[in-house]
């Protein structure tokens, strides 16, 4: 477990800051992944997270638990598979998930996402939040029925057709609604407000959601028109009278979903999105780590496959690593995993011992922190950015975005919704791949590499053309730098450098290098590339 209890006065204050972050959005995802009737289930994942998955990872910042990026798939699948009365079904998915997982990392296929452009992957986590404003503003409306995820949902009325945009909102719930636009505000002025430098512990989210308890009771108690008194308007989680009754909570899955195709296909889908979304999370949260730790991919594969696992077998929804929740834990000043053991604790409290408190959150300021997610993840400025990329970038982007909305939102092909995910990141590989072959024509890659020993200098020259499939080995390369040793990056015969490699570079001349005290020399990059042809760094600069 190598866990560290040094730390403990760092660890115990950052793992309560992680709890009051992930509380609401363990409750919002459970929602938003249609399993509105079971919010529990998003508990347990979230508990999993950290009492399973955090002990058996390396990572020590790393948060776990359940994921808005898997929210969609999820509700798919689990319509798929008959809805949620077969969400038992269901929960053989997120077992079998687990179990591929666990071969992953025994296979040492940690590595598997330098394979994938990050154009495609940002592509996917734009598609996310495309989905999850298009799932939430039902609720946000007070339309808390139909879960399907098509574009119909945008527009919060009955008949479901696009001349019902002329009709007045007559139909919304105004309570509900009223709540949504205060939950939004609130969390929009929090992070400014001054209260926020007083108490820096408590997150906008949680902020929301009791302003959200608060505003309701007053209502109720006022006997105003506005309350919500409606269950389907609430969180609904079970309370225990005892604890025998507390475990009768938990469902096991129908384990003869194992011999399901649907359910066997799902599976599959849900470790691959999954695998990707925590190796991406662990990768930037090495990168926020300011003692520069690296997570060791193939046993945080293994450690999310035994937490999926676990899930599943519970009654839990699919886990992944989580870059919210564990930026919280960074700033918030977590040492060790401890702290996100320590929220997951503090979840499994909640669960058992309020409840009854947690059953009065409007389920419009959970969809209030679920649009704001999907808006961080679909913002116009990410489709700008995209775009002054370059081709290379935006073109596979813009064909992974476009399949995965005509596929799981538009419903162009109705016998492949809830397939979206991962067709269009297939799409927008093959896209990639395309725009880099037609650029490579003329040009084959090739990778000088020297054999070299501590202290020699190593040159390292760039071909005429240097593409996203050329990442991982030129990851390996830098990786492997021995200290002490003098290394020049030349591409001054280069025409184009992939935007994945060039970030690359950057991150060995800006962590890499001060830490293993080598000398780098970068030459013949381009002004567009922004990196400083005249700048050597070591250790002692």
């Amino acid at each position: 477990m190598n866990l560290n209890f040094k730390n403990l006065k760092a660890d115990l204050p950052a793992g309560l800051v992680v709890f009051l972050v992930a509380l609401p959005l363990c409750l919002g995802i459970a929602i938003a992944s249609g399993v509105q009737a079971n919010p529990f289930s998003g508990l347990i994942a979230g508990i999993v997270g950290g009492l399973v998955v955090a002990v058996l990872s390396n990572s020590p910042l790393s948060v776990s638990g359940p994921a808005a990026g898997l929210a969609t798939l999820v509700s798919g699948a689990i319509l798929a598979l008959g809805g949620i009365e077969e969400f038992d079904m269901f929960l053989c998915a997120v077992v079998l998930a687990g179990l591929i997982q666990i071969g992953l990392g025994a296979l040492k296929l940690g590595g598997i996402a330098n394979y994938i452009p990050s154009s495609v992957i940002k592509g996917m986590l734009t598609s996310i939040g495309i989905l999850i404003i298009a799932k939430q503003l039902p609720h946000a409306f007070g339309k808390d029925k139909d879960d399907k995820g098509v574009i119909t949902e945008l527009f919060p009325y009955g008949n479901e057709d696009w001349h019902e945009l002329l009709i007045p909102l007559q139909s919304i719930e105004v309570g509900v609604t009223i709540i949504t636009i205060v939950s939004i505000l609130l969390m929009l002025f929090w992070d400014k407000s001054p209260l926020k430098k007083k108490i820096p512990f408590l997150p906008g989210a949680l902020v929301a959601v009791i302003a959200a308890i608060v505003i309701n009771q007053i209502w109720l108690s006022m006997g105003s028109k506005l309350q919500i008194i409606e269950q389907s308007h609430l969180v609904n989680l079970p309370v225990a009278k005892n604890p025998g009754e507390f475990f009768s909570f938990f469902t096991l899955p129908d384990f003869s979903g194992f011999t399901n195709g649907t359910v066997i296909m799902y599976g599959f889908i849900i470790a691959i999105i999954a695998s990707l979304e925590t190796l991406l999370s662990i990768e930037a949260v090495d990168n926020l780590d300011t003692e520069r730790r690296v997570t060791n991919t193939n046993r945080e594969l293994f450690a999310q496959g035994v937490g999926n696992t676990v899930s599943g077998l519970i009654g839990g929804l699919p886990i992944t690593s989580v870059i919210v929740r564990s930026s919280a834990n960074v700033n918030a000043g977590a040492k060790t995993k401890l702290s996100a053991i320590f929220h997951s604790a503090l979840l499994l409290v909640s669960a058992i011992a309020i409840p009854f408190l947690l059953n009065k959150i409007p389920l419009g300021a959970l969809a209030a922190v679920l649009l704001l997610t999907g808006w961080k993840l679909a913002k116009p400025a990410v489709f700008i950015q995209m775009f002054k990329n370059g081709k290379y970038q935006f073109i596979p982007f813009i064909v992974t975005v476009v399949v995965i909305i005509a596929i799981d939102l538009i419903n162009v092909l109705p016998a492949l919704n809830g397939k979206g995910l991962i067709l269009g990141v297939f799409a927008g590989i093959v896209a990639a791949a395309g725009a880099i072959l037609h650029g490579n024509l003329k040009n084959s890659y090739f990778f000088n590499k020297q054999k070299h020993t501590e202290g020699d200098t190593i040159t390292i020259k760039l071909s005429e053309e240097v593409s996203f499939l050329n990442k991982a080995s030129i990851r390996q390369t830098l990786d492997h730098m021995p200290p002490n040793s003098s290394v020049i990056i030349d591409a001054s015969n280069t025409h184009y450098i992939d935007f994945d490699v060039l970030e690359l570079i950057k991150e060995f001349r800006d962590i890499k290098v001060p830490l293993k005290n080598i000398q780098l020399q970068l030459k013949g990059f381009k002004e567009v590339y922004k990196i400083d042809n005249s700048h050597t760094v070591s250790s002692s600069h």
